[in-house]
């Protein structure tokens, strides 16, 4: 099992600039993937990007150009930049690892909430 833990959540602004980091009990590079996910009040949880071990990303197109995902592999950290945020940006936050075998845990969420 792999333990996560987010930090970085909080209340800002409209059209301010957060970034969360995701701390792995393992070697991040021994997932397959990294990334991250948000889930509104009411609605299903949705990813926002993801980071492969080679370095590759993927974003939900919502928010390409807004936010931005990387890793420090010496860190074992995964970090999301998200910038000019708007009110429907408010979620929590977290973070995801998928191992080579499929296995996937998460950690515990960070709340983001941007005030208009």
């Amino acid at each position: 099992q792999v333990q996560l833990v987010e930090s970085g959540g909080g209340l800002v602004q409209v059209g301010g600039s957060l970034r969360l980091s995701c701390a792995a009990s393992i070697r991040i590079v021994r997932s397959k993937t990294m990334g991250w996910y948000r889930q509104a009040p009411g609605k299903q949880r949705e990813l926002v990007a993801k980071i492969t071990s080679g370095g590759s990303t993927n974003y939900a197109d919502s928010l390409k150009g807004r936010f931005t995902i990387s890793r420090d592999n010496a860190k074992n950290t995964v970090y999301l930049q998200m910038n000019s945020l708007k009110p429907e940006d408010t979620a929590v936050y977290y973070c995801n690892a998928e191992l080579w075998d499929g296995a996937q845990s998460w950690g515990q969420g960070t709340q983001v909430t941007v005030s208009s």
